[in-house]
């Protein structure tokens, strides 16, 4: 495993951290704001040697509380197969079972098991952590994948997307005669529909995709219209930290940080993206953090506590002196779901809505 050129320049998804992203060479790296992000966390756990209330949004079926679990669709599959489709990566792929699928991020795992093809899913990507998944065996060394791994479960679909790698390791389970499909990473809360779409269409199940992203974007509507009004008229800043603290790795998420699309969909201004940072991370400095100056501080629930929680938050220079240091104002996510920009992504919205305005509406 390896620190992305994206990071060693710039800056970082991660689930552990939002959703299993690699960079690599031969794949597109500019505005893969979530492969970035995983980047990061994959170099972390190299260091480090391991990977609210009041006036709220309505629960969503299966509630924030539950965010480490999926839930399916009542209806079972039944795919119509065989099916072609276009990979993201240019090849034209035949899938003519599921009986034994391989999904090799976290996020496409969710969107597998959620569309009910949990019991053919044969293995999981160390950024799988929902419960369903856990019992799986891991077909990853840290973030890079194993295809010696892979092929020994016999898998007849793989599902991929533009981050995953290493590219030798893809041409190996394509080489083997494997059916393997490269879908495009999610970026934004415009992905959701596009991403489940395309996992539905290749399992043969293009009817339930249908549903599951009708689903999932009402539910993303519902918690939208619960978000109570600014009682001063300003929306409330908030900045996206990335944090590792084992590694010493203290990141401000920018406009490609992956957390965007959340955070204006919560009613909130993205302060760093507000303030210029057009790129995805930039190392957090004290003049970088006045400039910003956010309301309250989105984490990571691992990065919090990676640095002592909101006590050990709070030393990192500049923090301190921001609007959200002075009012120890923090929104945690849990690292699984924040970016994975799935079907689980009103339960994430439901809980920034809850922790942003514990208060009541005024962003304070």
């Amino acid at each position: 495993m390896h620190i992305s050129q994206a990071f060693a320049t710039r800056s970082p998804e991660g689930s552990e951290g939002p959703d299993a992203g690699r960079m690599r060479a031969r794949r597109p790296a500019r505005g893969r704001a979530a492969a970035a992000l995983t980047a990061a966390v994959a170099f972390a756990l190299v260091l480090t040697g391991c990977g609210g209330g009041g006036n709220s949004a309505p629960k969503s079926a299966g509630s924030a509380a539950d965010a480490d679990r999926v839930e399916p669709l009542a209806a079972p599959p039944a795919p119509k197969l065989p099916v072609t489709v276009d990979s993201a990566d240019g090849a034209k792929v035949t899938i003519d079972s599921t009986d034994r699928i391989v999904p090799l991020t976290g996020s496409l795992s969710e969107i597998v098991f959620t569309l009910g093809f949990g019991k053919q899913v044969v293995a999981r990507d160390i950024t799988a952590t929902f419960e369903q998944a856990e019992k799986l065996p891991v077909v990853t060394r840290a973030h890079d994948v194993s295809a010696e791994s892979v092929l020994s479960l016999k898998p007849t679909i793989v599902l991929a997307d533009t981050t995953t790698g290493p590219a030798e390791a893809i041409d190996q389970i394509r080489d083997a005669g494997i059916p393997l499909l490269v879908v495009e990473p999610a970026k934004e809360l415009a992905d959701v529909g596009r991403r489940i779409d395309s996992v539905a269409e290749a399992l043969g199940v293009p009817s339930a995709g249908a549903e599951l992203k009708e689903r999932t974007e009402s539910r993303i509507a519902a918690v939208q219209k619960s978000i109570p009004d600014h009682a001063d008229g300003e929306k409330p800043r908030v900045a996206f930290l990335y944090l590792r603290g084992s590694a010493s790795v203290y990141l401000l998420g920018g406009a490609e940080s992956g957390a965007s699309s959340l955070l204006e969909a919560a009613g909130a201004v993205d302060a760093g993206k507000e303030s210029g940072l057009d790129k995805d991370f930039t190392a957090i400095t004290s003049e970088a953090l006045a400039k910003a100056a956010p309301d309250a501080i989105l984490v990571m629930s691992k990065g919090l506590a990676s640095v002592d929680g909101m006590d050990g938050l709070v030393k990192i220079p500049g923090i301190a002196e921001t609007p959200a240091g002075m009012d120890r104002r923090v929104v945690s996510i849990d690292d699984g779901v924040l970016l994975n920009y799935g079907p689980r992504t009103d339960r994430v919205l439901t809980e920034i809505v809850e922790q942003l305005y514990a208060k009541g509406g005024t962003g304070q």
